[in-house]
């Protein structure tokens, strides 16, 4: 007899009597799952686990869930015992619940809002899930187990912590008396496969021609800002960018939480500390750009600037070490700037807005601003060159725009591509350094339309 065929639904409509019959279903496959996980506990030895190949350790786990199961004249189904074999996997090899989604590469985004709710985000749009953990202590022993095997703790001295998974996704998470309903976790997660300039064409985030300039500008070594609000895609596009930098290159990474995939063989990777239990040890970004000037690099690649990390990037940028590039939460590239400016204010330098401006406008060509519409896609919507100054003020001109004219009956953003019909100041450095730039890529009148 099954698990459903145990269940008492007598005395209720058809479509009541399925929906009790789901819900205690999935209570008694939970209460099961408890007691044999519980019973694995007290056998089994956890410090030996770690020493025992991890496919092995799948196969005897599967042999002492079986042989428990008999032992506890549990009576279930095929299907149940299979998924109640693998949840045991996850539970005590991975990540619990949250392995399935993990295991999707259609899921971007985790967000496990306490215990009782789950929502992923695929393709752009968020969906509510039917994971549950048991309780918030059951969400507490994944959440440890992620963090732990960072170095990282997290309780309530120190209820807030960023870690990083193996896969390289980025985990956030934030827990009681900060977050009020329960623990809160948030996990980032990366293609085991990076995107390349190709699939951005054809997922209709840029066009070929915008294609084209952007490989021309990281090949020939030219600073650039990316810019976009959260999920905007930065980093891909960053890690994209990357991949035309020389393979000849000294290259130093610099991130609060390591996501950048570069391929090249020379690559340096650095990642700042927060500070200990007793408020000790931090390490910055800025103390970390400071150091990796002292690295010998070629090009700083900064994963996000944030702070007065601003400052020592601006003045790489202006000595030598062309080619840098970094991200920047904006919703707008003039409000990029003005965020760069706010960001020297923080170094405590007391700049006049002349003196910080002027250098800014020194150290950054370009602007690339990428944002998330609202039907998910991610978009390039405008390339801008930084001209220099006029009096007080930045000048910049737009080279590239995506120009949104409205939403279909499905909710799906309409718009088309299109050059300004400026040709920058920076296709004479490209050319320079062997690439040319046809005249058509800046014709006004082509007009890529997105199709839906």
């Amino acid at each position: 007899m099954s698990l459903r065929e145990r269940l008492e639904v007598n005395g209720r409509s058809p479509a009541a009597a399925v929906a009790l019959g789901a819900t205690a279903d999935r209570r008694a496959y939970r209460d099961i799952k408890m007691r044999v996980h519980q019973l694995l506990l007290d056998r089994v030895d956890l410090a030996a686990m770690n020493n025992i190949p991890r496919e092995q350790l799948r196969t005897e786990l599967a042999a002492l869930v079986e042989e428990l199961l008999q032992a506890e004249s549990v009576v279930i189904n095929d299907t149940e015992r299979k998924s109640l074999v693998r949840d045991i996997q996850h539970e005590m090899l991975g990540f619990g619940p949250l392995e399935l989604l993990m295991a999707d590469p259609t899921v971007s985004d985790i967000l496990v809002n306490t215990a009782r709710q789950v929502y992923v985000e695929r393709f752009g749009r968020l969906e509510l899930t039917d994971v549950q953990f048991h309780d918030d202590a059951h969400l507490m022993k994944i959440i440890d187990k992620i963090v732990s095997r960072v170095g990282r703790r997290i309780d309530e001295s120190s209820p807030m912590v960023d870690a990083r998974l193996p896969d390289g996704s980025r985990v956030n998470v934030i827990i009681p008396p900060l977050a009020i309903d329960g623990p809160i976790m948030s996990v980032r997660r990366f293609a085991a496969k990076p995107l390349t300039i190709d699939d951005f064409v054809r997922l209709q985030s840029l066009t070929p021609a915008m294609a084209q300039v952007l490989q021309g500008l990281a090949k020939a070594k030219t600073n650039m800002i990316i810019s976009g609000g959260t999920g905007g895609g930065k980093t891909t596009l960053l890690n994209i960018l990357s991949s035309y930098i020389s393979h000849s290159e000294r290259i130093v990474t610099i991130e609060d939480a390591a996501e950048l995939q570069l391929q090249q063989p020379h690559v340096v990777r650095l990642e700042s500390r927060p500070p200990n239990i007793e408020g000790k040890g931090e390490i910055t970004q800025r103390a970390l750009v400071r150091n990796a000037l002292r690295m010998r690099p070629d090009r700083v690649i900064l994963g996000e600037v944030r702070g007065a990390e601003a400052v020592d990037m601006l003045q790489a940028m202006n000595t030598g070490h062309e080619g840098s590039l970094a991200t920047i939460h904006a919703n707008t590239p003039r409000d990029a700037l003005t965020r760069l400016e706010n960001m020297i204010g923080m170094a405590g330098m007391n700049l006049p807005s002349k003196v910080a401006r002027h250098q800014i406008a020194s150290a950054i060509s370009v602007i690339v601003q990428v944002a998330r519409l609202p039907d998910g896609k991610r978009k390039l919507t405008s390339v801008q060159e930084i001209t220099g100054m006029e009096g007080d003020v930045i000048t910049s001109q737009e080279i590239f725009a995506f120009r949104q004219t409205g939403i279909d009956a499905n909710g799906t953003v309409k718009g088309y591509f299109s050059a300004t019909g400026v040709r920058p100041r920076f296709a004479e450095r490209l050319r320079v350094h062997g690439i040319d730039l046809p005249e058509s890529l800046f014709d006004p009148s082509r007009h890529y339309e997105v199709a839906t």
